[in-house]
C-alpha cells in the first residue's frame, strides 16, 4: 500500500467527490465507528443515507433552531450565568449533548444533573474512541473504556428510548395515532426501518452513539474556537465587538471564518477501491491511502487571499466558494449537520429576522450578549491528549462587557 499526502485544495475536492475512494480516517476507531453511516461505502451508504435523510432536511433544521434550541439553551446556560463564570468546553458539551440527544432520539427521563453528568461522561468516551487515530493515549485502554461505555449507554439510555418509540410505532401501525405524533429523530427512523435495511441492535447502538458524539464534540469545539478568534480579534480592534454584537449576519461570517481555520476534522483519509487518478497528479492503485490536510488546504492563498492564515471575517472570496472552505466536506460524505451548525449562507435577499444562522452562531451570540469574556485569572488550556488543535478548558466570566 502506498500512502499519499496532499494539502492541495483542488486535489482534495476531486478526492472527496470520487466514489471509488472509501472513508478511512475512522478505521482505527472501529470500536465505535464500524458500521455507522460515516464509514459505510457504496450501496450500503446510499441506503442508510436515504433512510436517515428523512430526519435531516432543511425544514427540520429551522424547526430545531427556532423551537427546540432556545429552550434548551436557556435551561443549560442559567446555572453558569448565576455563578458568573463557565468553562466553554464544559458548557459547549452540555448544551450540544442535550441538543444532539433530541435529534438522535435519546430520552433524558430523569432530567437531573446526575443523569446529565452520566450521559456527558459516556459521550466524551465515545468521542475519544471515534478520534482514536489522533489520540496520544493507549489505544487498547481507550477501546476498553468505549466498550464499557457502550454497554452502560445501552442499558441506561438506549433501551428505554427504544422501548418508548416501539410502543408509539406500534400505535401508528395500528392507526391509533398519526405519523406526526411520532418523534422526529434518527432512532425512530431506524426502528421504523421503512427501507428494510438490515439493522441489528449493535449497529443501531453505534449509530446513535455516533450522532451523540459527533453532534456534541464538533459543535462544542467549533463554538470555543469561534469565541477565541473573536476575543483575540476584538482585543486588537475593540470597535469590532460593537458590530459583531449588533449584526448577526456578520457574526455568522465570523463563525464561518473560524470554521475555515479550525475544521472539526483537520484531515480526511480515503482508501482506493480500484485504480484512481486525481487531477492528473496522483495515481493510486487499489488499497492505496490518501491523507488530505484540510487544515492547510483551507488556507489556500489563491482562494482565500494572501492573509489566508489569519482570522479575517471581512475577506472576499469567489461566489462559487464557501467561506468555511472544505470544513464540512463535499460529496457523499458531506457533513449532515452543516446547515445545523453553520446555518444557511446568506445572500442579498436574506431577511435577518427569519434567517437560519446555525446553532454555533446562536451559541456565540448568547455568550457575547451575556458579557462573556476570557477569565483573566484562569488561562485556557490546550488539550494534550490529542494531536488535534482543541482546547481542554477555556474559562470565561460573564458580565464584563455589555
Amino acid at each position: 500500500m502506498t500512502k499519499f499526502e496532499t494539502s492541495n485544495y483542488d486535489i482534495i475536492k476531486s478526492a472527496l467527490v470520487n466514489r471509488d475512494l472509501k472513508q478511512a480516517l475512522y478505521d482505527e476507531g472501529k470500536v465505535i465507528m464500524d458500521g455507522v453511516l460515516l464509514t459505510l461505502h457504496g450501496e450500503d451508504h446510499r441506503k442508510r443515507k436515504k433512510l436517515e435523510h428523512k430526519v435531516f432536511q432543511r425544514d427540520f433544521f429551522k424547526y430545531y433552531e427556532e423551537e427546540l434550541f432556545p429552550k434548551t439553551l436557556d435551561e443549560t446556560i442559567m446555572p453558569f450565568l448565576q455563578e458568573g463564570k463557565a468553562d466553554l468546553i464544559d458548557f459547549g458539551y452540555r448544551i450540544t449533548m442535550n441538543l444532539s440527544a433530541d435529534f438522535a432520539g435519546i430520552d433524558r427521563i430523569e432530567k437531573t444533573p446526575e443523569e446529565t453528568e452520566s450521559l456527558l461522561s459516556l459521550v466524551k468516551t465515545f468521542s475519544q474512541g471515534a478520534t482514536l487515530v489522533h489520540s496520544k493515549r493507549s489505544h487498547d485502554l481507550v477501546n476498553k473504556e468505549v466498550l464499557k461505555a457502550l454497554d452502560k449507554f445501552d442499558r441506561k439510555f438506549l433501551t428505554p428510548s427504544k422501548r418508548r418509540r416501539m410502543k408509539l410505532i406500534e400505535k401508528f401501525k395500528n392507526n391509533e395515532i398519526k405519523k406526526e405524533k411520532l418523534p422526529r429523530d434518527v432512532l425512530t427512523i431506524l426502528l421504523m426501518n421503512e427501507d428494510n435495511i438490515d439493522l441489528n441492535n449493535e449497529i443501531i447502538k453505534k449509530e446513535i452513539a455516533f450522532y451523540l458524539q459527533a453532534g456534541s464534540h464538533s459543535t462544542a469545539n467549533s463554538m470555543t474556537h469561534a469565541l477565541h478568534e473573536i476575543f483575540t480579534w476584538c482585543e486588537k480592534n475593540p470597535q469590532n465587538l460593537y458590530k459583531i454584537k449588533r449584526d448577526t449576519l456578520f457574526l455568522q461570517r465570523c463563525v464561518h471564518e473560524s470554521m475555515r481555520l479550525h475544521p472539526a476534522s483537520p484531515v480526511a483519509w480515503r482508501k482506493s477501491q480500484c485504480p484512481v487518478n486525481l487531477n492528473k497528479s496522483i495515481d493510486m492503485k487499489k488499497d492505496d491511502l490518501i491523507i488530505m490536510d484540510l487544515h492547510e488546504a483551507n488556507k489556500d492563498k489563491s482562494i482565500f487571499g494572501m492573509d489566508s492564515n489569519i482570522f479575517n471575517p471581512n475577506r472576499k472570496i469567489a461566489k462559487n466558494q464557501f467561506l468555511w472552505g472544505l470544513t464540512f466536506g463535499i460529496g457523499l460524505h458531506m457533513c449532515f449537520g452543516r446547515d445545523l451548525d453553520g446555518g444557511v449562507v446568506p445572500n442579498k435577499k436574506t431577511n435577518p429576522e427569519n434567517h437560519q444562522y446555525g446553532i454555533v452562531t446562536l451559541l456565540v451570540k448568547k455568550i457575547l450578549n451575556e458579557g462573556g469574556f476570557p477569565d483573566k485569572k484562569n488561562k485556557p488550556q490546550v488539550d494534550l491528549n490529542t494531536v488535534r488543535s482543541n482546547w481542554a478548558s477555556y474559562p470565561i466570566t460573564f458580565g464584563e462587557i455589555k
